[in-house]
């Protein structure tokens, strides 16, 4: 049966007032945490094994049926889990602690990962898995919108990239509209944030190849190899595009292909032809 605490009624409460706080980016960047709202990405965060501290939901409503066996077994001491609390709460704590007008009968305060940037070099991986397997690693330069963001996450899940590295004036990956915009695919892929400056040279240093999309560039996608774990694939900014010192770090810029008539693809678009690009390539290679 599931373990369930006791039910939290007052706002005034230490814990219901730290989890209202992680609407504010510092403090999710101070305390190392961040919230889910709702059934769809709550689950998914548990289907993937991701640390969650706590699970808060309506107790007017019930814990949602698509939680249920997790909370079970929970209870019995397995799976990731285990160490969740499970929290029934006032509709009142609900809608405090909820970004939506429209709250969810159901939040969660999950726990950030940190990812060593070794992790993400060639040289790093295991010498007994080709490389060739290996999707590209994403980089943001400045990408702001958070939709965009979040929609480059769910297609490197997609498509099986190695990682996305957010840089700096990136919008906040544990922001509420990028994690919806992610659907649950943020738990499925490696992310850090890291400053590109020091990064990106130092990739360049352990191997990696710098691509980056250019209206002036001469070889397109299609004619360039995608394959490889050390393939890093750059986007910039939605107006103005790379900074100055990552576009001086490319090594080859290339260009999608249009046959039709548009000034340009925005952000995520782009992302998501050179991912799947990618992916075309290793499948057939």
């Amino acid at each position: 049966m599931p373990a369930f605490e006791p039910a939290l009624a007052s706002l005034a409460n230490p814990r219901v007032k730290a989890w209202a706080k992680l609407s504010e980016r510092k403090y999710r960047q101070q305390s190392g945490r961040f919230k889910l709202e709702g059934v769809h990405l709550v689950q998914e965060a548990l289907k993937a094994g991701w640390p969650l501290e706590a699970v808060v939901f309506d107790e007017g409503y019930g814990l949602p049926e698509e939680l249920m066996p997790y909370a079970e077994r929970a209870g019995s001491g397995e799976g990731a889990a285990a160490a969740t609390a499970w929290v029934p709460a006032s509709p009142d704590i609900i809608a405090k602690c909820s970004e939506t007008e429209t709250p969810q009968p159901v939040f969660a305060v999950a726990l950030k990962r940190n990812v060593d940037p070794a992790a993400l070099f060639v040289s790093s991986a295991n010498d007994a898995i080709d490389i060739h397997r290996r999707g590209p690693v994403v980089v943001l330069d400045g990408v702001q919108d958070p939709g965009n963001v979040g929609t480059i996450v769910r297609c490197a899940a997609a498509s099986g990239a190695s990682a996305v590295v957010l840089g700096k004036g990136t919008a906040d990956l544990y922001n509420a509209k990028t994690i919806r915009a992610t659907m649950g695919s943020l738990f499925r892929v490696p992310t850090i944030e890291a400053e590109l400056s020091e990064l990106l040279p130092e990739a360049k240093r352990q191997g990696a190849v710098l691509y980056g999309t250019s209206l002036q560039a001469e070889l397109s996608c299609y004619e360039i190899d995608l394959t490889g774990g050390d393939v890093w694939l750059l986007f910039g900014n939605e107006g103005a595009g790379l900074s100055a010192d990552a576009s001086a770090l490319i090594d080859r810029p290339i260009i999608i292909p249009m046959t039709g008539y548009a000034e340009s693809l925005n952000v995520a678009m782009a992302a998501t032809v050179l991912l799947f690009e990618a992916q075309r390539q290793r499948l057939i290679r």
